[in-house]
């Protein structure tokens, strides 16, 4: 399984350069579009994002009028320095504020990030026809796997693979402007005030990740 998806993952991606001992870069204040997508072919989400690169906080809402039979609905707002993040359904008006075990997500680099390669994806000698990426890789915590996310030379994530035991994903942003267009969408709605925090299950990661498994 892991050979197959790290063959995908290769593929259409011309490999100029290579090195260990580069330091991760730190990515802008976004606003776009995400999707979520197993690699059996499976979307699991598609939805706008927010993300705050200083104060790390991120808003993901699922965009309900492309549903598919196996995505997800979600309103996520993650607090990433705090350790929280809240699970909103403004539909039924109910909020759940959990603990994060997991801090990764596809819109930062992981400081313990290894620069694995700088590739060029479609071709890098046909001029428009080509995207110079960094290829950076590096473990999963409180789970078996690892990840792989391509990285513009700007510093701005555009693909980010997640490999696991049980299940592997693939996570693109596209159409992102480098500003947070609306700031209230970072801020914790009233329907989530005074919530309390909820008991983490013994053996259970709460993570964005894990949201889509």
């Amino acid at each position: 399984m892991f050979a197959t998806v790290a063959l995908l993952a290769i593929m259409c991606l011309t490999i100029t350069t290579h090195a260990d001992h580069h330091q991760p870069c730190h990515t802008h204040n976004m606003t776009g579009l995400m999707s979520v997508m197993t690699l059996k072919g499976e979307m699991k989400a598609v939805g706008s994002f927010t993300y705050d690169s200083v104060g790390r906080k991120l808003r993901f809402q699922s965009n309900e009028s492309q549903p598919s039979n196996t995505s997800l609905g979600l309103d996520l707002l993650m607090f990433f320095e705090e350790g929280i993040f809240y699970e909103i359904d403004s539909t039924n008006q109910s909020c759940e504020k959990k603990k994060l075990q997991m801090s990764l997500h596809p819109f930062d680099i992981p400081d313990d990030a290894k620069l694995d390669s700088t590739v060029t994806t479609g071709s890098s000698s046909i001029e428009g026809e080509g995207l110079k990426v960094n290829v950076w890789t590096g473990s999963l915590t409180h789970m078996k796997g690892f990840y792989s996310m391509s990285v513009t030379m700007g510093c701005l994530p555009v693909t980010t693979f997640y490999f696991t035991d049980t299940t592997s994903f693939l996570f693109r942003n596209m159409d992102v402007e480098l500003e947070i267009k609306d700031p209230d969408l970072l801020v914790v709605p009233s329907l989530c005030h005074g919530k309390p925090l909820e008991d983490t299950p013994e053996g259970t990661v709460h993570s964005f990740l894990h949201e889509f498994m």
